[in-house]
């Protein structure tokens, strides 16, 4: 037995540079679109089959669909509930709480960045070997300086002055030059994957400890049966990965009193989520003030030629932040406005109606956690809700030049031309689930109507995972049959309606890669 352990610990070991090589190949030949795909299809594979050998703590019998759709939810980090959350097991809430650090845009972003700089820095490695063995000048890009640099060399070779010291000192800065662009992008992807880690660590302590010295919060888990430490790091990965998972039914709806517990939580919905990119270039300019390594002052000045989507300029980063605070601003005075009294509110103070309030507003961009029941707040804040969702997370209030987009304004290939904007393919989703659902929709107008439908959509699309779900009593014909549960109103849909929605949680996760789409069509 020790043998065989032995060796399949080896097998192991010899898979890992296997699958490295895998990845890397997907990454640089492939590219980072299909790369990307590839690692969440697999990853949600990987979470079904999970899920479904191990045993939920509940004896409910769990359809497959049900379980791969939650694995799709739970890698692209939409939250889309279709099954209580109560119902599985702490095996399974450590393998869901895996899918979503693994499914997290900065993770994937980060895994992305460090295969190819380590093809890139290998690539330069050897470049830098020919270049040295064969003594190649580098070759200009203007045709005329080629002609002018060929007439030069002839003529310095028939007067045998010719000197490869100076085309070597070139070749050599040059390849400096690359070595340290290299260099800085493994080092950001080691900053990235480093300060993800301390984030979690920090924020798993802290709402442990929370949990811990209040009564109130240790007391709604010990009735629920979860474990402290099972909850604060599924909660703390759920939310710096911006998804909206939590262990609880009612998500955080049972803690809206514990205000303490909500401040812990509110600054890593921000830092996970739309200021990602400021919080990145702080820790950056505070590495490069501390440790003074040319690395990270190339990243600060040359954050384009990095191509980390994260990494932006210092004006950019200001301007997203003054953005996410006047939405929040917004959102939080029209909430106040209409919510102040309403049901939601009930047995709250006004310290902690003001933090949930915040805390609320705060995850509609987009961590999808929840301390109010969305199904009872006002069609104005669900209107709103709905544009909060549908922004992409970098949006700012003054817009960023961008030459590159000027000089390609007239170019525009036929796949260009052929592609749809955002707002197109969200519109033929929703026509998909109205025509999948129509009977639902016939018999069931009040849980399943198109406003209804197009919340859950677009916060599929955002990887929210907002929704108004489904309420026995809003029923017109009354089933006796009907058990109300802390699910999505996707959790109520057929196969088909919930088969579209998981295309919708992929487009929504890969949308970066198609936000340019539609600029080919012209409207008037």
């Amino acid at each position: 037995m020790k043998h065989l352990l032995s060796h399949s610990s080896s097998q192991l070991v010899s898979l890992i540079p296997l699958t490295m090589s895998l990845f890397r190949v997907l990454a640089v030949h492939v590219g980072a679109f299909y790369f990307e795909l590839f690692h969440l299809i697999v990853m949600s594979g990987f979470g079904f089959l999970g899920l479904k050998i191990l045993k939920p703590r509940l004896p409910l019998a769990l359809s497959n669909f049900d379980l791969f759709f939650t694995s799709v939810s739970s890698v692209t980090v939409s939250s889309v509930t279709a099954v209580e959350m109560e119902v599985f097991s702490n095996s399974q809430l450590l393998l869901m709480t895996f899918l979503i650090f693994v499914g997290g845009e900065v993770f994937t972003s980060t895994l992305g960045l460090l295969v190819s700089s380590s093809f890139n820095l290998s690539q330069n490695q050897s470049l830098k070997n020919r270049v040295t063995s064969h003594h190649i000048p580098q070759v200009p890009h203007n045709p005329n300086q080629i002609l002018i640099n060929l007439v030069s060399l002839k003529k310095k070779n028939e007067l045998g002055v010719y000197d490869h010291s100076s085309d070597n000192n070139i070749v050599q800065d040059d390849n400096k030059l690359g070595e340290l662009k290299c260099r800085s992008v493994k080092c950001l992807g080691f900053v990235t994957l480093g300060s993800t880690v301390v984030l979690h660590l920090v924020g798993s302590a802290l709402v442990s400890s929370y949990i811990s010295i209040e009564p109130s919060a240790k007391q709604v888990l010990r009735k629920k049966g979860i474990s402290v430490q099972t909850f604060s790091v599924f909660t703390i990965v759920s939310t710096i990965a911006s998804c909206g998972f939590v262990p609880t039914n009612e998500n955080l709806i049972v803690f809206k009193q514990n205000s303490g517990l909500l401040w812990l939580i509110l600054p890593f919905v921000y830092i996970g989520n739309t200021l990602y990119a400021p919080f990145l270039r702080l820790v950056i300019w505070v590495l490069d003030k501390v440790m003074k390594r040319e690395e990270f002052g190339y990243i600060q000045k040359n954050y384009k030629e990095i191509g980390f989507d994260h990494l932006l300029s210092g004006v950019h980063c200001w301007l997203l932040v003054a953005t996410v605070l006047g939405f929040n601003l917004i959102q939080f005075v029209l909430f106040c406005c209409l919510e102040w009294n309403s049901e939601n509110m009930e047995g709250l103070n006004t310290y902690q109606k003001l933090i949930a309030s915040l805390f609320q507003i705060t995850n509609a961009r987009y961590a999808g956690q929840a301390v109010f029941d969305l199904s009872a707040l006002s069609s104005a804040i669900l209107v709103l809700f709905v544009v909060m969702m549908y922004l992409p997370p970098y949006t700012t209030i003054l817009p960023i030049n961008d030459d590159t987009n000027e000089k390609k304004k007239e170019e525009k290939s036929l796949k260009q031309c052929l592609l749809f904007s955002q707002l197109s393919y969200l519109a033929i989703f929703i026509i998909l689930i109205c025509i999948t659902e129509c009977k639902s929709l016939r018999e069931d107008p009040l849980n399943f109507n198109v406003f209804n439908i197009t919340l859950e959509v677009i916060s599929a699309y955002g990887n929210v995972g907002f929704s108004t779900g489904y309420s026995c009593k809003r029923q017109l014909k009354a089933d006796a049959n009907c058990r109300d549960l802390w699910i999505g109103l996707s959790g109520k849909m057929s196969n088909k309606g919930k088969f579209i929605i998981i295309v919708v949680m992929f487009f929504g996760r890969l949308k970066k890669y198609s936000m340019k789409g539609g600029q080919a069509w012209y409207l008037s």
